[in-house]
């Protein structure tokens, strides 16, 4: 797993043994940022939300592509991404360990929106349709949220989806943006 381009590129990042992490490939990742660069221009991304980070890589990639800052979610791997943090450099990252609703709680309290949310929880349990009713309820997006799930998990949201990308039989990515009222 590395950096794929920009201030970062080619930077391999740590990763965490055995099998309770599913870390997006370096294909799928390099196929979502190839999309997301058609929608949006990186340099005008203040904040990225990272959810079920992992190793960190969504939210690097982002800020290695020229986002201002990223806040990293997780409740098991937050060594992995401060080290991972720690090997690009990059200045302007919050790490947060712990129970996603509970954190993505305590940000909605402090009025805090994203440009760019990534979320890829574990599959098949529920947990990207809760992300993405957290997101809503808390009005944590001012931009895009793009949701990987397995490709039999059905979403539903308040959110426009904008793009829907599947990968195999197990991996589909959804790109959502907020609704302007």
């Amino acid at each position: 797993m590395r950096i794929i381009t920009g201030r970062a590129k080619g930077l391999r990042l740590k990763t965490p043994s055995g099998l309770e992490t599913r870390p997006t490939s370096d294909r799928v990742k390099e196929s979502l940022f190839s999309v997301l660069s058609g929608l949006i221009n990186f340099s005008e991304i203040n904040s990225v939300l990272d959810i079920f980070a992992g190793t960190g890589a969504l939210g690097l990639e982002a800020m290695s592509r020229g986002a201002s800052s990223a806040t990293f979610i997780d409740l098991m791997t937050t060594e992995i991404i401060r080290d991972n943090v720690t090997r690009t450099k990059f200045d302007n990252c919050k790490i947060l360990r712990g129970d996603f609703e509970k954190i993505l709680r305590r940000l909605g309290k402090q009025d805090l929106t994203f440009d760019l949310i990534f979320c890829d929880p574990p599959y098949a349990k529920g947990l990207a349709q809760k992300s993405l009713e957290l997101v809503a309820e808390l009005n944590l997006l001012n931009g895009l949220m793009i949701v990987e799930h397995g490709a039999e998990e059905i979403l539903v949201s308040d959110f426009e989806l904008i793009r829907e990308i599947t990968y195999g039989h197990t991996t589909t990515i959804k790109i959502f943006k907020r609704k302007i009222s």
